[in-house]
């Protein structure tokens, strides 16, 4: 296989973004694109000059991997159909629905010999590959993930839509499992909830503190980290990390070429100790494009991608997990409002 053959399904506004990318991916070709709504269909194939298919069937046919960036309902359905015909699978997050559903699909793809890769597009951010030589070992941290309200998505609570990042690049970088979660949450302009906030507790000793919010005046996306001798804050909007720390013994904790100065001196038993401060960033990164082209590479050297099923499987029932504290907590306090 000298290209991927790619079939792309749902082409609203991220459906498009992925048609325009995988056409500047040298290892992919585009088949063609399907979608319910037929004139949206007809408008993206015309714009884009591509194959537009009335069949889903016959568009399964003719690729090697379909990317799936439709609704979250209809994940499983299109997913199953397309691993049932042997087809490489691209879901946007969350995986699916239900966990359920998502265990059926990473199951069935390994039966099939597929490989699936899930759109938790946060792992190809500038901010999180610059720290790809960092060792990090946190013991706490603390993630806001905080947007303008936008009526598209408003049919998912915040958690599947935004909070879900995070629960995905926090089990990334803590790889331990959940022991114990508070959470809580509110619907404030949606039906849904709209703001929410998690504390996790891990096997390991850390802890995480996840808040998410639709209904923002202010947009913010950041990850602090607190590590021993060392803060490390990843601003996903803007692309870079910064750490903070005392070197041990006048090394750093990453990879030599970094440009580090003093920020002052703080007292370390006897010894006074400079704070040092290092800006890193990866720049000229589209991370949709890195995240697709990952998938083309995993598909031609049977390598497993880097986000995969499984992975999105373990954000997933974390975030099933925090969602079912919220609905937990507002019993309690429905509860007690009706003891008073």
């Amino acid at each position: 296989m000298n290209k991927v053959k790619v079939g792309i399904v749902g082409v609203g506004h991220l459906g498009s973004l992925h048609a325009k990318l995988f056409m500047d991916i040298p290892d992919a070709d585009i088949v063609g694109i399907y979608d319910v709504d037929n004139e949206k269909l007809v408008k993206v194939a015309e714009e884009l000059k591509l194959e537009a298919f009335s069949d889903l069937d016959r568009l399964i046919d003719s690729v090697d991997a379909i990317d799936i960036v439709t609704p979250t309902s209809y994940h499983f359905d299109i997913a199953m159909k397309a691993l049932e015909k042997g087809k490489h699978i691209f879901l946007e997050k969350p995986i699916t629905e239900t966990v359920e559903q998502a265990e059926k699909i990473v199951a069935f793809a390994r039966d099939k010999g597929c490989l699936i890769q899930v759109g938790h597009i946060e792992r190809f951010n500038p901010a999180v590959l610059s720290l790809q030589d960092v060792h990090l070992s946190p013991i706490f941290i603390e993630a806001h993930r905080l947007a303008s309200f936008n009526p598209r998505g408003t049919d998912v609570a915040v958690i599947l839509d935004l909070m879900i990042h995070d629960l995905d690049l926090i089990s990334y970088i803590v790889k331990s499992k959940p022991i114990h979660i508070d959470a809580s949450g509110v619907g404030v302009i949606s039906n849904s909830i709209d703001i929410a906030n998690a504390r996790i507790e891990f096997e390991n000793g850390c802890v995480a503190n996840v808040t998410a919010s639709r209904i923002s005046a202010k947009k913010m996306r950041k990850m602090r980290i607190f590590q021993k001798n060392a803060y490390i804050s990843m601003d996903f909007a803007e692309g870079f990390s910064e750490i903070f720390y005392i070197p041990k013994d006048d090394q750093q904790p990453f990879h030599d070429g970094t440009l580090a100065f003093s920020l002052g001196e703080i007292e370390h038993g006897s010894v006074k100790k400079e704070i040092k401060y290092n800006r890193l960033e990866r720049k000229n990164i589209n991370p949709l494009r890195r995240e697709l082209r990952t998938f083309t590479d995993a598909i031609l050297n049977n390598v497993e991608p880097l986000v995969s099923g499984e992975d999105g499987l373990d954000a997933l029932k974390l975030a099933t997990k925090v969602l079912q504290k919220i609905a937990e907590h507002k019993d309690k306090a429905r509860n007690l409002l009706n003891d008073v």
